[in-house]
């Protein structure tokens, strides 16, 4: 019988469903990071007690997290090209906007082209078995910690295992070789955005806590090579390079680092990447008016200003769970993460013409979630009219409602 079938044939039975909440109730906190955990607690009950405003998200999560179970986990072994180290363990992939040079022998060095996907960064499947295996263990995790399914846990921990713990295919903890340019380096500061999904990574780790099939060793073993990945993302030339990124690339190092860092227990570190982004995030990436100029200049402009104010908005997330708001923040001459929403706003109505070069349709619908968080975080429900404006009826089964219970 299918998971989902089970799940609401227990919830049939409003007795049960009411001493399974308080059961739930008595359990510790989720360590998470990029979400309140509070809040998710909350949401468990609302599941459990099937309640009406998140059932439609969590009838199309948990029939997400059934196709997983088909899925094989994934590793860095599948690649047949070995990195510049000789060492298969190690990540590699190729920059998504490099192409062959038409005016230079053999193409080499590659230039930039904006905006423009080279298909040949699918000769390498590391990049793409990482999103896999980030977006499977976060479904998993996420699906158990909702309904106590345990086949989803021991499915999520066998992806874990796999990319991270097992010798024979686990990832070495560096991300030396990421976003290479042919003719030109052999991986780059950049390449760090392909490893952005890791810090939803520590937060299924921490939605797995209370699954018995994820065992002490697992978990220090987790902690050992985070700790490890955190030490190079803070000391090694692609980790700093990407640190000092002035666009999306900086925030999203931020999310990361943060993230890991606190799931290490490295929350000084945590703590101190979120203060300076006060200065070199909102203070250096957003206008007074709220533009994003660097986001701007690209060739996707709108798909980037999109991308980084999901970065802020995660970055915010883990602030508040550091106890520093960032939500709120606002330097003397008027940046702030709600200004550069706003500026937008405009855009999405369709109030004003987009004039900035952007040479991909894009989908206002996009903002759907960043929209219906703002309504909450700055108490404004004109963000969330304009969120069920972009995606109606069809927004109610969108995951956010199960990260906001709303």
């Amino acid at each position: 019988m299918k998971a989902h079938r089970v799940f609401w044939t227990i919830i049939g039975t409003g007795l049960l469903a009411l001493q399974l909440s308080f059961c739930f109730a008595q359990t510790p906190l989720p360590k998470v990071f990029l979400v309140d955990p509070g809040t998710i607690a909350r949401v468990r009950a609302a599941c459990l007690a099937n309640d009406a405003t998140v059932r439609p998200a969590l009838v199309r999560l948990i029939k997400d997290a059934d196709k997983l179970l088909d899925a094989a986990p994934v590793s860095v072994m599948e690649k047949t090209q070995l990195p510049p180290s000789s060492d298969k363990h190690d990540y590699m992939s190729l920059a998504r906007y490099y192409w062959p040079d038409p005016k230079k022998p053999g193409g080499l060095p590659y230039i930039n082209r904006d905006g423009e996907t080279n298909p040949e960064i699918n000769t390498i499947p590391d990049h793409g078995n990482l999103g896999q295996m980030v977006s499977a263990v976060h479904t998993l995790a996420f699906a158990y910690y909702l309904t106590g399914n345990e086949s989803y846990a021991k499915h999520a921990a066998r992806f874990l295992r796999t990319w991270f713990l097992d010798t024979a295919t686990r990832m070495n903890p560096n991300l030396n070789f990421a976003q290479a340019v042919k003719g030109l380096d052999t991986g780059r500061p950049w390449g760090l955005i392909d490893s952005r999904g890791l810090a939803h990574v520590v937060d299924g780790i921490g939605l797995l806590a209370g699954y018995k099939g994820w065992t002490a060793e697992d978990q220090n073993s987790m902690v050992r090579w985070f700790s490890q990945y955190l030490e190079w993302l803070l000391t090694s030339k692609n980790g700093l390079g990407e640190s000092r990124a002035s666009n999306n690339h900086g925030v999203f190092y931020d999310v990361q680092a943060g993230a890991i860092a606190m799931f290490v227990g490295k929350t000084d570190i945590a703590r101190r990447i979120v203060e300076d982004a006060k200065e070199i995030r909102i203070g250096k990436q957003i206008e007074p008016d709220g533009g994003q100029p660097r986001e701007l200049a690209r060739t996707t402009s709108q798909g980037y200003v999109r991308f980084n104010l999901e970065a802020f908005f995660l970055l915010a997330n883990l602030s508040a769970n550091l106890g520093v708001d960032l939500w709120n923040y606002q330097t003397e001459d008027g940046r702030s993460i709600r200004k550069a929403l706003n500026w937008v706003v405009p855009f999405i109505k369709g109030n004003k013409e987009w004039t900035y070069k952007q040479i991909k349709k894009f989908d206002t619908a996009e903002y759907y979630p960043l929209l219906l968080q703002a309504s909450i975080e700055y108490s404004n429900p004109s963000y969330a009219d304009l969120a069920w404006k972009l995606k109606g009826a069809q927004g109610a089964s969108d995951r956010i409602h199960l990260f906001l219970g709303k």
